[in-house]
């Protein structure tokens, strides 16, 4: 298992002292928020692309994926029902899957909770069509560049559309592309699900359905700042032998960035320790 930083944390640095700082505190990967790099991250020249990659690998801490796909630039949305909206989104969301390659990534994480809110006068079995059909042109382009794309299941309080790991993964069956995938994140699933973290893991982690997880305490901030025990959420990710990639992403940055940062990776790397018998 490796621990990736998400950048948005520490977003007041540059990019290059992100990644010092990331090293410093002992992280293996930042995992990227496209909005924080750029307006139309898409859209990103392939020269500075080719800087961001090689500033990133010069301080031992590569891009290990893009997260909040969505957020700039605006209006974007994959269950609105205006075809041209959807249209503008997928050419966001392939621009992102090349971007995501040509930085070195490996995974993309759909979270983006505002650019998939169902209308109250929408049908939600529409909705989830016109959604699939988004993720679908999408996949195959995934698949091409040997990328994962993950449907990220989010807490009700921040959405209604795919708030489980059994929801997220009925749309990956009816996609059917092993690039299009589902993940946890340690939040939300804390709100929305029945199981508890661990016996989710050990339960969809062998379907090879699942491919991410993010860590952040039930209380939006990260690990060790909250009640969330993080001792046997790392256990059963070791029982099922996951060897992926954990980014760690609180939303509530106490008392700042750079500190919940830092909190947070001693408490994983303080458990993994005790857990290796250290």
């Amino acid at each position: 298992m490796k621990i990736s930083l998400c950048n948005e944390v520490i977003r007041e640095m540059g990019f290059e002292e992100q990644c010092r700082f990331c090293k410093s505190l002992g992280y293996d990967g930042l995992e990227l928020a496209p909005f924080t790099i750029d307006e139309n991250p898409h859209l990103i020249p392939s020269a500075k692309r080719a800087q961001l990659r090689t500033a990133a690998e010069n301080e031992g801490v590569p891009i290990t994926g893009l997260h909040w796909l969505l957020v700039s630039p605006k209006g974007l949305s994959i269950t609105g029902k205006e075809r041209s909206v959807r249209q503008k989104t997928v050419e966001v969301m392939r621009g992102l899957v090349e971007l995501c390659a040509d930085l070195g990534g490996k995974v993309l994480v759909h979270g983006s909770p505002l650019q998939r809110k169902i209308s109250p006068d929408d049908n939600p079995d529409e909705a989830w069509k016109r959604a699939l059909d988004c993720f679908s042109e999408v996949a195959e382009l995934t698949a091409q560049a040997g990328l994962i794309y993950c449907i990220e299941p989010l807490a009700p309080q921040d959405t209604s559309f795919v708030n489980t790991v059994e929801q997220a993964v009925k749309m990956v069956k009816a996609l059917g592309n092993p690039a299009f995938r589902t993940m946890i994140d340690c939040f939300a699933a804390s709100h929305s699900e029945t199981q508890s973290i661990p016996d989710l893991i050990r339960h969809w982690a062998p379907t090879e359905l699942l491919s991410h997880i993010h860590f952040n305490d039930k209380n939006r901030r990260g690990p060790g700042q909250g009640k969330t025990r993080f001792t046997p959420i790392l256990a059963a990710l070791r029982e099922v032998e996951y060897r992926g990639m954990i980014g760690v992403e609180p939303f509530d940055y106490y008392p700042d960035g750079p500190t919940c940062a830092a909190q947070a990776i001693g408490r994983i790397r303080g458990i993994l320790e005790t857990l290796d018998g250290i």
